[in-house]
């Protein structure tokens, strides 16, 4: 079966053609850095059947990270090139282009976006364009659909360029601005408004105020809708339904015993208790999808909304200044982002940056500094009760502990620190279904994950219950717990599941009658202290062992010294 390399520069719509061509679920947003993997699929195009690959977005066969090396490496690999152009920047995009056409592999070229160029007054010649490549060209509207079945007719045209050679960077400059003078032609045109507000949002004066708002009214959202759904839907259904239900069912064949307590602890009929019983089949499910699921689905449709309409790369301008302090750039705002819904796509993302320093110091701090989605959700359930300001409290010192650590990673971890090399979209207007497709795919994805982990945690603290574990234990770091950071000794159960699932670790602090000043410190804690297993297995591969090591030894370290200081400020609170 010949392989089939979808490529090209980031943010130019791979993942969508992938799509489109091969039926396959595959996340594609309005910003760079979405694709650091690859990914394949099967299409079959005029009864042969092919292996589709979406390969991470690069600006340049010389690589300056892990995502551009895996696109070279998937390159070598295949049969066939589809080259990816976005058509509203084609003179950026060509570089690469003249690339991969010099290393003589069959290649087809798509301009993607279309529909964009007429919009910007942006007139190309596509047949001239296709004989001075001596390559087909095929003009896509992926998003709509638009030219994939020609583009799919075409894949049998594919063949190495007899006009391309291989280039030096100069020549290829100059045969780029050759191409360009022949083939395209720019109207005069007013700006849109959807110009002039991507204009406004890029300006610090302006830019940032528009950030902050953005950001505050994103997190609106996601806790008024998530608590509604939990209030509305989701309550309802546990209390009213499913909790009956299922107590019944298993008083049936075990009304009582270590099967019973195991499946639903101690709860009734009369005295639902989802939260505090630790049961399999009430704790282990009334988490992920009662507390802790309205949110991360309200999470992806914000996430998905920016991506799509193309505010993400402004953002990452924005904050490029600041990141510099870091020892990071613009684009470590992804894996930040990214982190505030899952950990693991966070630490995947750090690819994107371009040397050890950098994807060393963005992945610590996200997996320090960045509660996932789920984390958040139980830190809004458990703390909410007591008022916002505890909420503020621990997001607050999570931000300073991200730009104090980050100052201090900066200076001692050695290697360069790059400039940003980002490429910026036009506002779009996003895709209804489009955003309900990419919010039901991450939701699904969060659910896969959590529930077989959550149930895995819930089952491991009944077992620590009944052999005494969690007795010598408490006994054994009480000192720490008690007399350095004020918490009773049953929380170090929530310490040992957090490396399993920080969300349901969160939740196991419930039962041990807190403060509102122990609870915030155990969320810092918790957030601080270690990545979960997920990932931290992603960690592990991404930086080695050497440096997940290193990682691991500051984790630690700031969870305890933090915690400690949390403590002595909390007091008089």
């Amino acid at each position: 079966m010949k392989k089939i390399s979808l490529m090209g520069c980031p943010n130019v719509g791979k993942s969508v053609v992938f799509s489109r061509l091969t039926g396959v679920n595959v996340i594609s947003s309005n910003y760079p850095g979405t694709t650091v993997d690859f990914t394949k699929g099967n299409t079959r195009i005029g009864g042969e059947k092919f292996e589709l690959i979406d390969v991470p977005g690069t600006y340049s066969l010389e690589p300056t990270s892990k995502a551009e090396e895996v696109a070279l490496y998937m390159l070598q690999e295949g049969d066939i090139v589809i080259d990816v152009v976005d058509a509203t920047h084609l003179e950026r995009n060509l570089y690469l282009t003249l690339e991969i056409i010099g290393r003589k592999k069959p290649t087809i070229v798509a301009l993607n976006l279309w529909d964009e160029t007429k919009h910007l007054g942006i007139d190309i010649d596509v047949e001239k364009l296709e004989k001075l490549l001596d390559v087909p060209v095929v003009p896509t509207c992926a998003i709509a659909g638009e030219g994939i079945k020609e583009l799919a007719s075409k894949v049998g045209d594919a063949k190495p360029s007899k006009t391309i050679e291989p280039m030096s960077e100069g020549e290829r400059w100059l045969k780029i601005g050759e191409i360009i003078k022949e083939v395209q032609v720019v109207h005069h045109r007013h700006h849109t408004i959807w110009e002039r507000i991507a204009d406004t949002t890029v300006k610090p004066v302006t830019g940032i105020p528009i950030a902050i708002l953005t950001i505050l009214l994103t997190f609106l959202f996601i806790i008024v809708i998530g608590n509604w759904i939990i209030e509305h839907l989701m309550d309802p259904i546990f209390y009213n339904y499913y909790g009956p239900w299922i107590v019944g069912a298993v008083n049936s064949f075990s009304p009582e015993g270590l099967l019973h307590d195991i499946l639903i602890g101690k709860s009734t009929v009369e005295s639902l208790d989802f939260m505090q019983s630790f049961g399999l089949l009430t704790t282990g499910l009334y988490v992920p999808f009662d507390m802790v699921l309205p949110f991360v689905i309200t999470f992806y449709f914000m996430l998905s909304l920016l991506e799509d309409v193309g505010y993400l790369p402004r953002l990452a301008v924005l904050v490029d200044t600041g990141l510099h302090k870091l020892g990071l750039h613009g684009s470590a705002i992804v894996p930040t982002i990214l982190g505030f819904g899952c950990n693991v796509p966070g630490a995947l993302a750090t690819r994107i940056m371009e040397t050890e320093k950098q994807r060393f110091i963005a992945a610590t701090l996200m997996a320090i500094a960045v509660p996932c989605m789920a984390q958040s959700a139980m830190i809004f359930g458990i703390l909410g009760r007591y008022g916002m300001k505890w909420i503020i409290i621990v997001y607050c010192t999570l931000l300073v502990l991200y730009i104090l650590l980050g100052i201090l990673l900066k200076k001692i971890v050695k290697g360069e620190s790059p400039e940003l090399l980002l490429e910026v979209p036009s506002y779009r207007k996003p895709d209804p279904l489009t955003l309900l497709k990419k919010t039901w795919t991450k939701a699904y994805g969060f659910l896969a994950e959590a529930v077989p982990f959550v149930i895995l945690g819930v089952f491991i603290v009944n077992l620590l219950y009944v052999f005494g574990v969690i007795d010598v234990l408490s006994t054994v770091f009480s000192p720490v717990l008690t007399t350095l950071i004020g918490l009773p000794e049953g929380a170090i159960v929530a310490l040992i599941m957090g490396f399993l699932r920080k969300d349901i670790a969160i939740g196991m602090l419930l039962p041990l009658d807190m403060s509102p000043q122990q609870l915030t410190i155990s969320c810092i804690i918790l957030a601080t202290y270690f990545p979960c297993i997920a990932t931290f297995v992603v960690m592990l591969r991404e930086l080695g062992i050497r440096d997940m090591l290193k990682a691991a030894g500051l984790m630690i370290v700031i969870s305890l010294t933090v915690g400690i200081i949390m403590r002595l400020i909390l007091i008089g609170i």
